[in-house]
């Protein structure tokens, strides 16, 4: 015992942006130096609890959690004003207190644990100001099974001795010791060297001995080694944004905040023993036992007549499957089902299907729609019967297994994409049902990137920008969004041999210059470090008891946002939730789904009255045509150019085709080539390679390749004689790649060849060729799913584009850069894009069909100022009594609160009145003084005041009138368009470019929006420059930054002083320019570019566009006579030639020169988008 500690005040990664322990490096470090135990204290939060207790549990030293919490000076509810900034010290406020103070607490026993989590959870629904903050009541309330110290510098006790008032420490210390009992208190003692630990450590001493509490030596441990000081210094800064030169910044004192060595501990405190081994003897008491892999379903009520929730599913999923596959069932389905059922019951889930059930029900009841299953629950035909999918798996040979492995007990996962508008709808009624204690979303957690890490740590040090720049860019290429670790770049590893092989420069670089080898270093101790929290996407969990019987829980408030108001969140993360058995359910918004709901609605209003998305063709030619064209832009999962490319290629027929595609889009099955495999067999090109002539049987339907994991279950059924489950199981152990797993299925598999008649050849081969394609098999049952909405969206774009596309603009409003994209694409298929109207519009995008018309009117509420409830207002009186007959008719009937002034303004200059015919510079000047007047006349008759005006109007033949004239004043091309993009974030109805974009674009070697398919390095680009601002470095350098915006898209570029100082002249907004210059791309965020030369092209519109149509197939007659037909009907000066596969290029010569801007459209409609350019 005089050998050993335990440390007990320990911060982790998880105290966010002030801890620098990574779990498994500070675990593992405890376990060497033998200790027996470790505690874990980050502030204010419960955080790392399971992964810590996980890590401890395989590492053979005991868990003990606790926290270090933060304590309001008397009460929760205070809000004190505060004086200066705020930090971890807990700042300072106007009465001279703090607003929080520290306090430590670690749970004896699992009475403790549960009172933990209620205190960690309180002090951030009751007592968030600035930090999470508890106090004594709470205390109080939830003290057994909690042992508590002084605490540190921070805490109430020490800050009264700090400041001589021993009394008041001896009054706080003795109220901590009455809340928690004499046993349960100990005074806390610690040493890094700071003078006011050597102060205050002998009046700690002392006060113990008067009130009879023990001691208990720590040290407040933020980083495991010595050496990660520097790296924890640098963490700091980059919580409070300060450089490490900043001498008025947050510091700790000294490098003594590690995880010391027992002997450490013991010679600093050799005056007081007691005080070490009190840390054993807490070691010693503290026994909690977390529980997983028991799962914890929430009651489901049960209506009367069915014994239990099992019977109550069997009746559900028979009377579904009688609706899905009529009165008589096939005897496959009946057996299927039971099957199912028998399962789903015998692993106690049948409880999980109801709930998942009746979350499905409601929506569907209040018309919120909901997507047709993804993942692998597609493949369940007890889900297909409950309609919480929507795809046969028998149809689809969807495979049950893959979704719940009878031999391997684990809880389902139905994922659930809704209407994304309605997912807090959705959440909203799960608490209602089972109790708003007993449903929250999920916490994540960001960390620190490795580039980020770069930047962070050049920054902090003091380094300049680019020179942090410069190292983040000499870093490996993302590896399928993934950087390599920095500590990969300078030691082989198997898995990133790549990324070591393209760090060469960054190694080299470190060799040579001193700078860089130490920013490399900050950043290695900061990369993976948790940085921020977050909200899952789609993580809900729901309980069986109020969620603190299980977890520790908070808000998550936004920017600005109360805390009061801001959705409850878990404390645990997503895994460490399901470790504990817990109901966790994906509850997604999916905005694919907004544009089907919303087309489908629109259609039948304005087209069609029974037309339903749901039951549309699946052989459905026009929709296979355009996705053989590659024509999908805003069809789901498809838009990406190399997925337009790969669906040329394969020429989908069937709704296979369009899974297949999804499945083989991805790196893997790309870098194998199998996906070209792929679409060579299926039109012919090559013949199938069969592995054996019994493999047909199974692998027909993707001619001989695995292309899904279900593939590769049925070929080890088929082959090795193994059930499904056992199938499954092979495809986990593959997936994972466990070594022993591998081993032990390997010889099962090829012992079951052998004994199907197959051979222990045949199986080794086989084993080896599933070994290797499970490294990029896909869910089938996925793939089909959202193969579903993928071709739900082409069938719209094919059949429906003008309702579709205003759909999708709407559901993108207020993203300029994918509204711009879609306006492209709309107008490439001939559709006119028109201003917004105030008759015509609606308050999203407004599509107008009627009379062969093709035009879409760009959103009211998406003009700047403009919001939807003024909008609703100006459309219920135009919807009620006709549409407004000019500005002047606007005025007097609108409602009186939508006149607002600012939002008619924005209106104007969007072009909103246009349709009245009046100039919108004149209507400018004259609006307020015509809205002022309608408004004064109002109230007149509302007071039954007669104008002598108004019965002079109405009697005059002569047209004489009192109204307010609208001059006939006009903005010059530039401005009215510059007043356009203000408003409406886009240029709507004319361009800068345009008349002269395909000229420009032979002076590019990218268009902005194929920007975000090309690798970081040096690029062309031009377009109009827009939002220009020059500033000034902090060195007092200026540089520059200004959107350049081509037709399709936009990106920031930044001018550094370099260039500014030779191209500065350049910079005009409404300058049309090229920028050559390099690519930047950082983690999640928008590309930039750095310019480097910059010009102005002159004479752009004196040259002749030229038209290039690619047919790789070929001519076939009803193409010839379709560009014939075109060639004559829109005749001009551009010369057209066609290219055909192999390079050859044909020129149409004189007689078939065209009007490029005319043919454009229907040059695309006929070949596809992507087969007509002009250069």
């Amino acid at each position: 015992m005089a050998d050993s500690f335990t440390h007990l005040h320990v911060h982790t990664e998880y105290s966010m942006l002030d801890g620098a322990s990574r779990l498994d490096e500070l675990v593992g470090k405890a376990a060497a130096e033998g200790m027996p135990a470790l505690g874990m204290t980050d502030h204010g939060n419960m955080y790392g609890v399971v992964d810590f207790y996980k890590q401890c549990k395989e590492q053979g030293i005991k868990p003990i959690i606790g926290t270090e919490a933060y304590m309001a000076h008397e009460h929760r509810s205070e809000r004190p004003s505060r004086r200066g900034r705020i930090d971890d010290s807990g700042g300072e406020t106007e009465s001279g207190g703090k607003v929080y103070y520290h306090l430590t607490l670690l749970a004896e026993n699992n009475i403790g644990y549960k009172n933990l989590i209620k205190l960690s959870s309180l002090a951030f629904l009751e007592g968030y100001y600035y930090q999470p903050r508890m106090d004594w009541e709470l205390l109080q309330r939830h003290s057994e099974g909690i042992i508590a110290t002084s605490g540190c510098l921070g805490g109430h006790v020490l800050q009264k001795m700090l400041k001589g008032d021993m009394s008041g420490a001896e009054t706080d210390a003795g109220r901590l010791q009455d809340i928690f009992g004499k046993d349960n208190f100990f005074i806390e003692i610690q040493d890094h060297g700071i003078a006011e630990q050597h102060q205050t450590n002998p009046q700690l001493i002392e006060l113990a001995k008067k009130i009879g509490a023990p001691l208990l030596a720590t040290n407040d441990t933020h980083y495991t080694h010595r050496e990660d000081h520097e790296a924890h210094d640098a963490l700091l800064c980059v919580q409070t944004g300060c450089t490490i030169a900043d001498p008025n910044r947050f510091k700790f004192e000294g490098a003594e905040h590690y995880l010391k060595s027992a002997q450490e501990m013991r010679y600093l405190f050799r005056e007081v023993p007691a005080a070490c081994d009190n840390t054993l003897w807490i070691a010693e008491r503290a026994e909690i036992d977390i529980p997983f892999g028991n799962s914890v379903l929430p009651h489901f009520p049960i209506p009367k007549g069915f014994a239990g929730d099992g019977e109550y599913l069997r009746d559900l999923a028979y009377k579904g499957a009688h609706e899905r596959w009529g009165e008589k069932l096939p005897d496959s389905v009946t057996q299927r089902l039971d099957y199912e059922l028998e399962v789903i019951g015998g692993m106690g889930f049948s409880s999980y299907f109801l709930i998942v059930w009746d979350l499905i029900r409601y929506a569907r009841e209040q018309d919120i729609r909901v997507g047709p299953g993804r993942g692998s629950a597609a493949g369940c035909a007890v889900a297909y019967c409950l309609r919480i999918t929507d795809l046969d798996p028998i149809k689809y040979d969807l495979i049950f297994e893959r979704f719940l492995n009878p031999s391997r007990i684990s809880m389902p996962d139905i994922d659930m994409d809704f209407d994304s508008r309605y997912r807090d709808q959705m959440i909203r009624y799960a608490a209602d049902k089972y109790g708003r204690d007993h449903v929250a979303q999920i916490i994540t957690f960001g960390t620190i990137k490795a580039r980020n890490a770069v930047r962070d740590a050049a920054r902090v040090l003091g380094y300049p920008y680019p020179l942090g720049d410069k190292i983040a860019k000499l870093m490996p290429p993302l590896v399928m969004g993934r950087d390599t670790p920095l500590k990969y770049c300078f030691e082989e590893d198997s898995k990133h041999k790549a990324g070591f092989q393209a760090a060469a420069d960054l190694r080299a670089l470190c060799e040579i210059d001193s700078d860089v080898k130490r920013i490399v270093q900050v950043a290695r101790g900061l990369e993976g470090l948790k940085r921020s929290v977050g909200i899952h996407a789609a993580a809900v969990v729901i309980t069986k008891e109020p969620l603190t019987e299980y977890l520790p829980i908070q808000r998550k408030p936004e920017q600005g946002q109360a805390p009061e108001d801001a959705p409850v969140v878990t404390q645990y993360e997503m895994h460490g939730v399901e470790d504990l058995g817990l109901l966790k359910m994906d509850i997604l918004g999916l905005r694919n789904l907004d544009v089907i709901s919303d087309a489908d609605a629109m259609i039948r209003k304005t087209r069609d009255e029974r037309f339903s998305i749901d039951a549309i063709p699946m052989d459905d030619k026009p929709t296979y045509e355009l996705l053989s064209r590659g024509d999908t832009i805003g069809v789901f999962q498809l838009e990406s150019p190399p997925m337009q490319q790969l669906l040329r290629l394969m020429k989908p027929t069937e709704f296979g085709d369009v899974c297949a595609v999804i499945a083989l889009y991805r790196p893997g099955p790309m870098s194998t080539k199998m996906h070209t495999r792929y679409a060579k067999y299926k039109n012919n090109l090559e013949k199938p390679d069969y592995f054996h002539e019994d493999a047909k049987a199974v692998l027909h339907d993707t001619y001989g390749l695995m292309v899904y994991q279900e593939s590769m279950m049925r070929v080890a059924q088929k082959f090795a004689g193994y059930d499904l489950a056992q199938a499954d199981n092979l495809r986990k152990a593959c997936g994972k790649k466990d070594p022993k797993a591998m081993a032990a299925e390997e010889g099962s598999f090829v012992e079951g060849c052998e004994k199907k008649g197959y051979g222990r050849e045949l199986g080794q081969e086989l084993f080896d060729i599933i070994r290797g394609f499970a490294d990029y098999a896909f869910n089938k049952s996925h793939a089909f799913g959202y193969g579903l909405i993928a071709y739900q969206t082409a069938y719209l774009k094919a059949h429906y584009p003008v309702e579709y596309s205003a759909c999708l603009l709407s559901s993108v409003k207020g993203n300029y850069d994918k509204a711009a994209v879609h306006l492209a694409d709309a107008r490439a298929m001939g559709i006119t894009v028109s201003n917004p109207d105030i008759n015509a519009g609606r308050s999203d995008f407004a599509a107008i069909t009627a009379n062969g018309e093709k035009r879409i009117v760009f959103a009211l509420s998406g003009v700047r100022n403009v919001g939807e409830g003024l909008v609703a207002q100006m459309l219920q009186e135009r919807d009620a009594n006709g549409p407004y007959e000019s500005f002047h008719d606007f005025a007097r009937r609108a409602p009186e609160q939508a006149l607002n002034k600012r939002a008619i303004e924005s209106l104007i200059k969007a072009g909103a009145f246009d349709s009245f015919g009046h100039p919108r510079r004149g209507l400018l000047m004259v609006h307020e003084s015509i809205i002022d007047a309608a408004l004064v006349k109002r109230r007149e008759e509302e007071k039954g005041v007669m104008s002598l005006f108004g019965e002079m109007e109405a009697a005059s033949e002569s047209g004489w009138s009192s109204e307010t004239q609208i001059p006939d004043l006009h903005f010059t091309k530039p401005d009215q368009l510059r007043n356009e993009k203000d408003m409406l974030g886009l240029y709507i109805s004319d361009h800068p470019l345009r008349g002269v974009e395909f000229a420009l674009r032979r002076l590019v070697t990218s268009t902005i929006r194929d920007l975000e398919n090309l690798e970081p390095g040096q690029v062309t680009i031009g377009g109009v420059m827009t939002s220009l601002s020059r500033r000034f470095t902090k060195k007092g350098d200026q540089m520059a930054t200004f959107v350049l915006e081509d037709m399709d898209g936009s990106v920031e570029v930044t001018v550094f002083s370099k260039t500014l100082t030779e191209y500065g002249h350049l910079l005009v907004d409404d300058q049309i320019i090229t920028v050559a210059g390099r690519l930047n791309k950082r983690d999640d965020q928008p590309a930039s570019f750095s310019a480097q030369r910059i010009s102005v092209p002159e004479n752009l519109d004196a040259r002749i566009p030229e038209i290039i149509i690619s047919l790789p197939t070929g001519f076939t007659p009803e193409k010839i006579e379709k560009l014939k037909a075109i060639i004559a009907e829109f005749p001009g000066p551009s010369p057209c030639k066609v290219k055909l596969t192999g390079g050859k290029v044909f020129d149409l010569g004189d007689t078939g020169r065209l009007d490029f801007e005319k043919a454009l459209a229907p040059l695309r409609l006929t070949f596809g988008s992507n087969a007509v350019k002009i250069i």
